[in-house]
């Protein structure tokens, strides 16, 4: 029987939910992977600080820097192509989906109008560009 979340507003079906809550949020491979890169580039940080409005992955406070690495499905990557790809229960994952890339847009403002710098990286990125990723993050701590 499908269960009804007051949150969020939407019908889940236990199993559904039970494979959902297996997905994680932080400590994601790609994040863990970044975090390690900069760890050795001798860049100093902290990891998830709920404090900070949208819980960046990563983020270095002295330098007004925050970083995400966004999972290319949750959050929209190629969103008008890939849109179309979604085949099973569309009326749940369009309005989610597009909900999280509107946070993000939010969250980016939020942080720029505080005089932030924001970096995102794709969680593929993290994973076939990984130096590039340490240049950006580096060039932004230098700029």
């Amino acid at each position: 029987m499908p269960r009804f979340c007051e949150e969020e507003g939407f019908y889940t079906t236990p199993q559904r939910s039970s494979t959902m809550s297996k997905i994680k949020g932080k400590n994601t491979q790609p994040e863990k992977r970044l975090r390690r890169a900069l760890w050795h580039a001798g860049i100093r940080y902290r990891s998830n600080r709920r404090k900070l409005p949208g819980k960046p992955d990563i983020s270095l406070i002295k330098y007004k820097l925050v970083i995400f690495v966004d999972g290319s499905f949750w959050h929209g990557h190629d969103w008008a192509n890939r849109k179309d790809a979604i085949k099973s229960n569309r009326d749940f994952w369009i309005p989610k989906i597009e909900r999280n890339r509107q946070r993000d847009r939010e969250i980016n403002h939020y942080y720029l109008s505080k005089g932030w710098t924001v970096l995102r990286f794709w969680d593929f990125e993290v994973k076939r560009e990984l130096g590039m990723c340490v240049k950006r993050v580096v060039d932004a701590l230098s700029g």
